[in-house]
């Protein structure tokens, strides 16, 4: 099966199950998978994830449920899923972003949690190291305050100009330890900073035009809210001509300027590995936290000739991939 009619596919199934709980579930494990952002904007990560089941011979509806929540982007509906997650006994929780890791680690000591993306899992506290998580929560790490510094040296070289920057987040543990991974390696840089907390899609476009003539271009975190609102930020960027570096690919096929990161299908793939292992008796505690193995360099050169900008052939050349 193509991958675009697998992810149709996955929208369609995902679309059909809806939020209320049902009164039975299947004799089979049940997978409470909550992405907090929009269906649509987690689609390619969502079928990651269920393909790699798929190989594992877990199918939707044969040998395993999968309960589908969506956040829309939104950090204020996690006490709710997760709430719900308890109430039909799940026997895995899967779920991405600080907030609704720590919401889920709240609600139950007893369900295994698997987290797909954290950005910091140990100073979030939610494992107590890498190696020996301990207690119910394992999963994948992005470690997005590591990655900084290499994604500031990179705009840099398309964007020599810099000397003040903006940072976007929306306040939550994991962006305020990035925030500040930002603001220490920009000083290493000689770069002023300014935060830019944004908590509602409502005041993103208020954002830019505070900040329109004030920065030279935006950092941009990785969080539910950016990811479901991709498109809008984008747009607004270019109109304000400010350019963008970003943590994830997806947002350079919105037409961002650049991103450097993890590959997150990749990491929404392992996530099944998880899964499996402790549908088959593994526990949290005993199952390590693994750490990216694949980064991605992604360029937009329609946005970067969109801001009058010329990036040398030997940066193209690094680059994993190249958006004409």
């Amino acid at each position: 099966m193509k991958r675009r009619e697998f992810i149709a596919l996955l929208g369609g199934a995902a679309a059909a199950w809806p939020y209320a709980a049902h009164a039975q579930l299947p004799a089979m494990p049940v997978i409470g998978f909550f992405s907090p952002n929009a269906a649509s904007a987690a689609g390619p990560w969502t079928a990651a994830f269920v393909q790699r089941l798929h190989e594992l011979d877990r199918i939707e509806g044969r040998t395993m449920t999968i309960a589908y929540r969506w956040g829309e982007g939104r950090n204020d509906r996690a006490a709710e899923v997760v709430a719900e997650f308890v109430r039909l006994k799940v026997d895995v929780i899967v779920t991405h972003g600080e907030p609704n890791i720590s919401a889920a680690k709240q609600a139950t000591s007893v369900i295994p949690i698997v987290f797909a993306l954290a950005t910091d899992p140990i100073g979030s506290g939610f494992v107590a190291s890498l190696s020996r998580p301990g207690g119910n929560v394992t999963g994948l790490s992005i470690q997005s305050p590591d990655l900084v510094g290499k994604r500031l040296e990179l705009m840099q070289e398309i964007v020599p100009r810099v000397r003040r920057l903006a940072v976007m987040a929306d306040g939550n543990p994991g962006t305020i330890l990035e925030t500040n991974a930002v603001q220490a390696a920009a000083r290493t840089l000689g770069l002023d900073v300014v935060t830019m907390n944004i908590r509602r899609a409502e005041e993103i476009a208020p954002a830019f035009d505070t900040i329109k003539g004030r920065v030279d271009a935006v950092y941009i975190c990785a969080v539910p809210l950016v990811n479901t609102n991709r498109v809008h930020i984008s747009a607004l960027a270019l109109a304000a001509r400010l350019p963008t570096v970003n943590g994830f690919r997806e947002a350079v096929e919105a037409e961002a300027l650049m991103s450097y990161g993890p590959n997150f299908p990749d990491l929404f793939r392992r996530t099944a590995d998880y899964v499996e292992k402790i549908l088959r008796g593994g526990k949290p505690a005993d199952i390590p936290v693994e750490q990216p193995t694949k980064y991605d360099l992604v360029v937009n050169l329609k946005t970067a000739k969109a801001l009058g900008l010329t990036i040398h052939e030997s940066f193209l050349l690094r680059a994993d991939e190249v958006i004409e």
